[in-house]
């Protein structure tokens, strides 16, 4: 694996180590591509205990411009994991994508609104009705158009309790929405590093939820990209049991080489 198109930084509050860190694993593990998506930040500094504030976006950019400048043999993409918000597209394509010149974001629903009310996706999707709500919100936000690919899309398997008729509902509905609207769907590496959990089916990481990614094996058009979710520097490229589904399952790996063909503007 030579390239990592999600890791973090200190910013995110749960994360630690700055880019120039992620960067220095990276080229010690042979990388060729780095893609730095911290979470974004709200104009408005909703749920700011687990982001960057917005403050903080200026710094951001600086420490992956002085990470290009000091490893010029790795290519270092300024990316950002946003959570979905309608009212925030603007700011996403004309700002982010835009004026400041991102290379890409990545779409990770970490919460979603039922009842007038914030749901986290990580913790309290419990019922068939959450898991609905959960994936009407991840399509919407595939339909968006400003995300490259969507991050964890499997992150119910979480908190909802067993592999059911309604998780093979919304995984046909999510993964058939990717095929149609052509956006990959990332096997998230990090979900091994976390402690697995007791659930009626068994023991499992919290994701990849394996269910998931089997039914995807169904889906000939679906395109998958792997990466670390890398919260701290020695994770970069860690890898190696995501792609181990790819290969058992058969799944196609998404191209983004085309998020390398920087202008000279985008690399300053």
């Amino acid at each position: 694996m030579l390239k990592d198109y999600h890791t973090h930084t200190f910013r995110c509050q749960h994360a630690v180590g700055d880019v120039s860190a992620y960067a220095t694993v990276a080229v010690q593990r042979g990388l060729k591509v780095l893609g730095v998506t911290d979470h974004n930040p709200f104009p408005d500094n909703r749920w700011n205990k687990i982001r960057m504030q917005f403050e903080e976006l200026d710094d951001y950019e600086q420490a992956i411009a002085l990470a290009r400048q000091t490893y010029p043999q790795l290519t270092i993409l300024k990316g950002m994991e946003c959570d979905y918000d309608k009212d925030l597209l603007p700011f996403y394509r004309d700002e982010l994508l835009g004026k400041r010149d991102y290379n890409y974001l990545i779409a990770g629903v970490h919460f979603f609104p039922l009842h007038g009310k914030w749901i986290g996706a990580h913790s309290y999707i419990k019922t068939p009705e959450e898991l609905v709500a959960y994936t009407d919100y991840l399509i919407e936000a595939m339909d968006s158009g400003v995300f490259t690919f969507i991050a964890h899309p499997d992150l119910f398997g979480s908190a909802y309790p067993s592999w059911d008729e309604h998780t093979i509902a919304c995984s046909r509905r999510i993964i058939e929405a990717a095929v149609q609207l052509q956006i990959p769907l990332e096997i998230n590496a990090c979900g091994f590093r976390k402690k697995p959990k007791e659930f009626p089916q068994g023991t499992r990481p919290p994701y990849p939820l394996l269910p998931f990614w089997e039914l995807a094996a169904d889906y000939k058009g679906l395109t998958v990209v792997v990466n670390s979710d890398a919260h701290q520097p020695e994770d970069v490229g860690a890898t190696a049991q995501a792609m181990a589904l790819v290969e058992k399952y058969g799944l196609n790996l998404a191209d983004l080489s085309y998020l390398e063909d920087t202008s000279l503007s985008s690399l300053a």
